[in-house]
Order: structure tokens, then C-alpha cells, then sequence
């Protein structure tokens, strides 16, 4: 079965935020000092990556192999840019906020791709990784909120 243009650019799209997911929360596991910040990040960014295993595979089994190389969009998400300099301040409230809005970005790329008409297969990877995704985001948040007070 060939894959077609949209969606093929769905699931691209869905894979690029996972490695912009997992490469920010990487780098926040390496660079940030709170010890629960740094395991919950590192746990993040694992996830992230078994998601690109996940939808590498279902493009693959649709007869397209994605591209292993960053894309146009750049190697990082534009959401992600602002975390080095947040972690640098050693500020937990800034480190939190700019997680959440990288994965402000995700979550919103899995709500448009739940909005187009995905094969079967996939289409229950795709809400399964939203789910994840979104907690990922609502715990993010909460752990800012956390911090703030």
C-alpha cells in the first residue's frame, strides 16, 4: 500500500516533534540540577524516542521509509530554542515553562493529525502517543504551577 503526500506529511510532522521533544528534554536531563527534574526528563525523552520507533514502523509498513535527517523545519523546534537559556538562569519556574511550551507544540500536532483520516493501525498509535503526549504536558504544567507558588 503507498503511503499518500498528506499523509505521509501527518506522520512526518508527528515525528519531527517527538525529536524535537526528545532532543529538548535530553538536553534538560543533562543540563538541570533538580534531581526529580532531571529523572522525569530523561524519562521524557525516552518515551519520545520509542514514539519515532512507533512511527517510523507504521510508515514503513505503509510503504515509505522517513527520512532519518532533521527536515526543513530545522533540527529544533523553534518551541525548544529558549531552554538552554532557562536552564542556564537555574531557574525551575523557567526550565518548566519553556517544557511546556515545546510540548504545547506536540499536543497540538497530535489533535490535527487525530483530525484526518488515519489507517486503522495507526490511528490507534497516533491517540495512544496523544494520551501520553498530553499528560506529558498536563504534568509539565502542574509542576510549573507547583514551582510558581
Amino acid at each position: 500500500m503507498e503511503i499518500n503526500k498528506e499523509l505521509k506529511s501527518t506522520v512526518h510532522h508527528l515525528i519531527e516533534r517527538c525529536k524535537d521533544g526528545a532532543k529538548g528534554y535530553k538536553t534538560a536531563s543533562e543540563d538541570i540540577e533538580d534531581q526529580d527534574l532531571k529523572d522525569l526528563f530523561l524519562k521524557y525523552a525516552v518515551q519520545r524516542d520509542s514514539m519515532i520507533t512507533e512511527l517510523q514502523d507504521q510508515m514503513h509498513r505503509l510503504g515509505h521509509t522517513d527520512d532519518e535527517s532533521s527536515s526543513i523545519e530545522g533540527t529544533l523546534h523553534r518551541a525548544w530554542i529558549d531552554l538552554k537559556s532557562a536552564l542556564t538562569s537555574k531557574d525551575r519556574v523557567r526550565v518548566l515553562e519553556e517544557c511546556e511550551r515545546g510540548e504545547d507544540y506536540a499536543v497540538k500536532a497530535y489533535e490535527e493529525a487525530l483530525q484526518k483520516d488515519l489507517p486503522a493501525d495507526l490511528k490507534k498509535i497516533v491517540e495512544q502517543q496523544y494520551r501520553d503526549v498530553k499528560h506529558a504536558h498536563d504534568h509539565i504544567r502542574a509542576l510549573r504551577d507547583a514551582a510558581r507558588e
